[in-house]
């Protein structure tokens, strides 16, 4: 059987971690920045980890991760 394929948008916008959770990181935080909160682009920092829901569909998009 031929090898599956990566999504490979999926694969620059998420990462697994150890125990198999998806990855993301938080948006907002690109352009346009001094119009926005400090309060938004300080809690922007960083990543999140995604919901079940989401996640299971990320996981079908990152076969071998």
């Amino acid at each position: 059987m031929p090898k599956m394929k990566t999504k490979a948008s999926a694969k620059k916008r998420f990462s697994l971690t150890a125990k198999g959770k998806v990855r993301r990181n938080v948006a907002n935080k690109r352009h346009l920045l001094t119009a926005k909160p400090t309060k938004m682009k300080r809690q922007s920092r960083g990543t999140e980890i995604l919901c079940a829901a989401d996640a299971r569909i990320v996981k079908k998009f990152l076969p071998y991760g």
